[in-house]
């Protein structure tokens, strides 16, 4: 109705950087139209997005949703970057049983490009092939030394990586198969997950570098938000008919 031609949808971009995601836009979003000292920019910077990885990669992996916050906003386009990730419930509750030991430890880590981020893990203990005793139950020294090596596993791969690089790990949950490597000595895990991932602070916001992630040059864009020229690029005078 009348409040309808208000309105104006944006499309969320995804970054597809060294293979971060391989869907290119994801979904649109609605914002008011910019009226007086109103901006539909700034409504829609600081918006977060939550979106399976199935939709992100168009494949099978729906357990897995990633969180991305709209940083800036060019001519119809809203680009986002990592904000956090996430298991979904059902998953959480399929992988909780009786007879073995739920492990779960935590870590606060920075990122080489100055991102913090609080990562969660957690894994449970497995029977071993030939066992006859129905539980698999691990002593409170062996949960110790195993969350040890959670924390360890975890500041390791997120210390030494950038962000980008990081989320790339997290996609395959390459982290989890390590730790789960790191710990056969301790006790025998299966179902080991980065089960969360959140983003406590972030260094100062730099256009630039969200484009490069998102594979796209910064610079002027037009209302479709095709980027006309990037900066410090020479852009050729138009003909002029008459002096």
């Amino acid at each position: 109705g009348r409040h309808d031609r208000r309105k104006q949808w944006y499309q969320r971009r995804v970054p597809i950087t060294a293979g971060m995601f391989s869907v290119r836009d994801v979904g649109k979003t609605l914002v008011t139209r910019t009226t007086g000292m109103k901006i539909a920019s700034d409504a829609l910077k600081g918006r977060v997005y939550e979106c399976a990885l199935a939709d992100l990669n168009d494949d099978e992996n729906a357990f897995r949703k990633f969180k991305l916050i709209c940083e800036d906003v060019q001519g119809k386009y809203c680009y986002t970057n990592f904000h956090g990730m996430d298991l979904t419930r059902d998953k959480l509750c399929s992988l909780v049983r009786k007879w073995q030991t739920l492990i779960e430890a935590h870590v606060d880590v920075k990122t080489t490009d100055g991102y913090l981020l609080r990562v969660f893990c957690l894994g449970f203990t497995k029977r071993v092939s030939k066992q006859i005793k129905k539980a698999a139950y691990a002593k409170s020294s062996q949960v110790r030394a195993i969350r040890k090596k959670m924390v360890d596993t975890m500041t390791k791969e997120a210390s030494t990586e950038d962000l980008k690089s990081f989320v790339n790990k997290l996609i395959p949950d390459s982290i989890g198969k390590d730790i789960e490597k790191e710990c056969m000595d301790i006790y025998p895990l299966h179902d080991v997950h980065i089960r969360k991932v959140k983003v406590l602070k972030k260094p100062k916001f730099d256009a630039s570098k969200l484009m490069d992630l998102h594979g796209e040059m910064g610079g002027t864009t037009d209302e479709s938000g095709e980027i006309i020229s990037a900066p410090g690029e020479f852009v050729e005078p138009t003909i002029q008919d008459s002096v």
